[in-house]
């Protein structure tokens, strides 16, 4: 009897469903998607128990015709596609046909849909990819999926799920992803009962960024917006202050699509390369809008992997687009005594598993997903007012002080008036209000690129050099703030510009080494070398054959005085060795001009104010001059409204 037989049915749906359905926030995905290609505008997504025990979508999107409902379920059913030709131009997110197969045979799913040109809606039940009933029922226009006991008959899978909160957070990250990539949807999203997600719906992607991360990461986004060719590149950047140590604030989106891209990311990141410090990664929110035919996106079921059919066209355009848009804004870190008094907005502080597991110690175990609202003691209407009152008094005592260290403490200020409120049984609260508004002094907000830059040639004859401290730090004053330079990262700064610019225009001088020095390569190392020949020899090096895998370097840019060591020219060559594919001359040229801190002055050298004023004046030209080659901040900033306070003259 032979040994090989061709499985059943429910068995090869369990395995399919394997491939797509690992976890609640799988099942999210696939279902939210289907919403999006079905265009609504609306989107509710509900899960209890981390997802495992229900999952409830509902969208007011096209919804299915009743006699579609039963082939939904079948394997590689679908609407998105009709041939494997359309693969090279899908832009919807889901095509595969396999989702609604893939759950269903893993869960109990009930469906309750409706066209709006029906006027009876439909519900099917399928469970363990048997449908046990299909019925006309009342219903509103769109779709709703509500997805029980998942893993209920694959207990192997179920065991490998993480807690009920590690779930959940899966699922509100993915929905976060989905939301920012169509921001002209209005997504919601409910755990245990509790809102953690709403999003307005109103296209603006701005907004939708200060709904999920809060203010402060929405006060610092620079907008971007490219076109070159093929593609496109729209979107927000973060200023480099608010850099993560791990990648999870990188979104990035393909078509609309979120998606992991190795190509994707080194190009931001490299953009970022010298103004972030390193191991420090960015926060981006882009969308890479492309031909659908210069790229493949059927590479894995979970869609989350997709090729490029020119990565280097992609990299590149990332990078520059990045680079060019961080070099014309004003990015001088604003440094603070001490954080100012936050208000308490939801929309500022984004759910996160960690805070959920906070507010949860506060309850019992079995009310962790219906915390009853907290019972509040009736208040008087004379308490509520004097309660009011007393808040609005301390307010209108801050700004008067506010005001009186503006205006001198000699000088008369009027108050300004307190808000209506209820009238209480004696009016006599009412005469200590003033009739006339007085302006209030607000604290002064970093400078952006349109207001007086200091890094500017109107302020460069202006601004004050101070003097120097612990022989590293040069202080200068301009307007309202004082500026702290660090002379080592200006000094590697200016000497990188400037050889970037003369490696642009070839204008570069040579420094002739005498003695060369002899490079001693391995077989890969000297393939290295010869692969990047010609460029080194466009950026002045003059490097020559000297015996078996040995090479004289007889000259170097005058620029450089640092390369001419043999370790660090080894190093350099080494640090090729990570560049996969071609690489362009000015990217190589940017290796090695972040080689300038070699040859940088460094900290705790007495410089004389000439060369101080000659080595600020000349950072202060430059397009860039805010961070070093490495990321490290060249000059911050401190208000003087921060210094009055910290003495105590502004309360």
């Amino acid at each position: 009897m032979g040994k090989i037989a061709v499985l059943d049915q429910q068995t090869i749906d369990k395995i399919a469903a394997g491939e797509v359905v690992e976890r609640p926030a799988s099942v999210v995905k696939e279902l939210v998607e289907n919403a999006v290609d079905a265009g609504a505008s609306q989107v509710t997504v509900e899960i209890r128990d981390g997802g495992v025990g229900m999952i409830r979508i509902t969208d007011n999107g096209s919804g299915m015709e009743k006699d579609d409902i039963p082939l939904a379920f079948l394997r590689h059913s679908t609407s998105k596609i009709r041939s494997a030709e359309d693969l090279q131009g899908v832009r919807s997110l889901g095509f595969r046909g396999e989702a609604l197969s893939s759950i269903s045979a893993v869960a109990m799913v009930e469906l309750i849909t409706k066209t709006r040109e029906q006027t009876m809606g439909s519900r099917c039940v399928i469970e363990g990819g048997v449908q046990k009933s299909l019925e006309e029922i009342g219903a509103p226009d769109g779709t709703t999926f509500i997805v029980r006991n998942l893993f209920y008959n694959t207990p192997a899978r179920k065991k490998f799920l993480k807690s009920d909160m590690a779930e959940a957070g899966a699922v509100y990250e993915m929905m976060t992803h989905l939301a920012l990539s169509h921001p002209e949807i209005s997504f919601r999203v409910i755990v245990g009962g509790q809102m953690k997600l709403q999003t307005p719906g109103n296209g603006k992607l701005e907004d939708v960024i200060y709904h999920v991360y809060g203010r402060d990461v929405a006060l610092r986004l620079i907008e971007v917006d490219r076109a070159e060719g093929p593609l496109r590149i729209r979107g927000f950047i973060g200023k480099p202050e608010l850099s993560r140590g791990n990648r999870n604030y990188e979104n990035y989106f393909v078509n609309g699509r979120f998606v992991r891209s190795k190509i994707v990311a080194k190009g931001i990141e490299d953009g970022y390369k010298t103004f972030m410090m390193q191991h420090r990664y960015p926060f981006v929110c882009l969308d890479l809008q492309v031909d659908g035919r210069l790229l493949d996106v059927n590479v894995h079921p979970s869609k989350m992997e997709i090729r490029f059919s020119n990565q280097n066209l992609v990299y590149d355009l990332l990078q520059r687009t990045v680079k060019d848009t961080l070099s014309g804004k004003e990015l001088i870190p604003e440094v603070k005594f001490a954080e100012e008094p936050k208000r308490q907005e939801s929309a500022a502080r984004p759910w996160t598993p960690e805070s959920q597991k906070k507010e949860e110690r506060k309850v019992p175990l079995e009310k962790m997903w219906k915390t009853p609202e907290p019972v509040k003691e009736p208040v008087t209407p004379q308490e509520k007012n004097l309660e009011y009152f007393m808040a609005q008094m301390r307010k209108r005592v801050e700004e008067r002080h506010m005001v009186q260290e503006e205006n001198g403490y000699g000088a008369s200020v009027q108050e300004s008036p307190a808000p209506k409120m209820p009238v209480p049984e004696t009016p006599v609260w009412e005469k200590t209000v003033s009739p006339e508004p007085a302006p209030v002094k607000t604290a002064p907000e970093q400078m952006t690129l349109f207001d007086g830059k200091m890094l500017s040639k109107e302020a460069a004859v202006r601004h004050e050099i101070i003097g120097q401290v612990f022989d590293t730090y040069w202080l200068v004053q301009y307007a309202d703030k004082l500026y702290i330079i660090d002379q080592h990262a200006a000094h590697e700064k200016v000497l990188y510009e400037r050889l970037m610019k003369n490696l642009k225009e070839r204008a570069f001088q040579q420094q002739i080494l005498s003695p060369p020095i002899i490079l001693n390569l391995s077989m890969q190392e000297e393939e290295l070398f010869l692969r990047y020949r010609s460029c080194f020899a466009e950026m002045g090096f003059e490097i020559e054959e000297f015996g078996d895998r040995a090479y004289a370097v007889r000259a170097v840019p005058a620029d450089l005085p640092g390369m001419a060591q043999n370790e660090i020219l080894m190093e350099f060559l080494d640090s090729l060795s990570d560049i996969t594919g071609n690489v362009s001359s000015e990217s190589l040229m940017d290796r090695v001009a972040t080689m300038s801190c070699k040859a940088a002055v460094k900290g705790n050298h007495r410089m004389s104010a000439a060369e101080a004023k000659a080595l600020i004046d000349e950072l202060l030209t430059l397009e860039n001059p805010y961070n070093c080659p490495h990321g490290r901040p060249t000059i911050i900033s401190m208000t003087k409204y921060e210094l009055e306070k910290k003495f105590k003259r502004i309360v």
